[in-house]
């Protein structure tokens, strides 16, 4: 009877845990493997993957595809142990900590960026495997991340994005006026983050009141065995007011940011993650009207980056040191040092528009009569309340 002898720590480590890898980068770590009693081994390999993975149910049809964007397989050595011949055995103590350093680089050119839905995922990971002598193969898995790099700064990410659309809308086949949405925003490419600043104009002519709203949309499409499924997710929204019969409504740089969410994924044949933003008006009792306007969500923008170098210049140059700040307090000053007695009020007109009338029968002023200003009273550190209490005292004694 084969008596099997459990290990005590098998595990793969990464040297940069959180990074998370590019194209063409290095992946470097460790197996680290430690026994409790002594072991021989026979070799330990690792086995590192990257592969795109999608699975449904069609009916009674399953649809799955995959498709791999990485594969390195290797036997590692200890730095002390000798590449003697293939039979070498490394025989290990309990106590001791063996470690099994490996590495490799990521193929150059476009990889899937890792990504995990509903009929589909995309997976990194390196696998390695102890082998012994008369014992059964054991097994450690670590993922790790890759993030395919979209820069959004590109001419075509930059350029501004616009669409209209106009519904008919009728009540019993009667026509009942129409429902028109116009939409622009300035470019196409936003990281996480990035606020979207939308300029649309709404006209409502129907008997309805409609509301207008807009949405980022994640859209994951999945493709095997000739089949399509697409899955879609509402991100994030924000709407408008009312629009009422007969008006008109407008949005002039209306905000939506882009929450965390994965950067697209355009360049996988069998996975795609794609986003847009929805301008939407919801008419009772009638569809929708839709503006779809795609986005692409990258993975570098030089406008963060220029906004966080500012602003991390900016906190730098600031420093408390530079503050000078008094040990102790000084007692305030007396306002009627610092406003004189004769003080009023010289600009008896204030304006409320930047284009200032020199008529005064304009109705873009508003007037403030004259006033003085009433002194405070002077600063001084004995408090009155204690002063008369302790004199109402001695009155009281005294009349006793």
């Amino acid at each position: 009877m084969v008596m099997f002898k459990k290990i005590k720590s098998f595990e793969v480590v990464f040297n940069d845990p959180e990074k998370v890898y590019g194209s063409g980068e290095k992946v470097a770590g460790r197996v680290i493997v430690e026994v409790c009693e002594v072991t021989r081994v026979k070799a330990v390999r690792i086995l590192a993957c990257g592969v795109a993975k999608v699975l449904w149910m069609q009916g009674s049809q399953q649809c799955k595809q995959t498709l791999d964007y990485l594969r390195y397989e290797d036997t590692l050595l200890l730095e002390e142990q000798p590449t003697a011949g293939e039979n070498e055995m490394v025989i290990m103590r309990p106590g001791n900590k063996y470690e099994y350093k490996f590495g490799f680089e990521l193929p150059r050119g476009p990889l899937g960026t890792s990504f995990k839905g509903k009929y589909g995922c995309v997976d990194y990971w390196v696998k390695a495997f102890l082998d012994r002598p008369s014992q059964p193969t054991q097994e450690a898995k670590k993922n790790f991340e890759v993030m395919d790099l979209v820069d959004v700064n590109t001419p075509d990410l930059m350029a501004p994005v616009s669409a209209k659309k106009e519904k008919k809308v009728s009540c019993m086949f009667i026509p009942d006026g129409r429902v028109s949405v116009s939409a622009r925003i300035d470019r196409k490419g936003f990281c996480e983050g990035d606020d979207i600043s939308i300029h649309a104009d709404f006209e409502n002519t129907c008997s309805r009141i409609v509301v207008p709203k807009a949405a980022i949309v994640a859209r994951h499409t999945y493709l095997a065995n000739g089949q399509t499924k697409v899955f879609t997710q509402k991100l994030s929204s924000v709407r408008g007011n009312h629009i009422i019969s007969g008006t008109c409504a407008s949005w002039r740089g209306k905000s939506l940011r882009v929450q965390k969410i994965r950067p697209s994924i355009l360049g996988c044949n069998i996975l795609k993650v794609e986003y847009s933003l929805l301008i939407y008006v919801s008419v009772p009792g009638s569809k929708k009207v839709i503006l779809d306007l795609p986005l692409v969500i990258g993975s570098r923008s030089g406008l963060s980056s220029r906004t966080s170098s500012m602003a991390s210049r900016t906190s730098s140059e600031m420093s408390w040191i530079d503050l000078n700040i008094p040990d102790t307090p000084e007692a305030p000053p007396c306002y009627m040092d610092i406003i004189p007695e004769d003080h009023r009020l010289e600009s008896p007109t204030t304006p409320l528009l930047d284009d200032v009338d020199d008529s005064q029968d304009s109705p873009i002023f508003m007037y403030a009569p004259e006033f003085q200003f009433m002194p405070p009273p002077t600063y001084t550190e004995v408090d009155p309340c204690v002063l008369n209490n302790n004199n109402n005292n001695n009155n009281n004694s005294n009349v006793q």
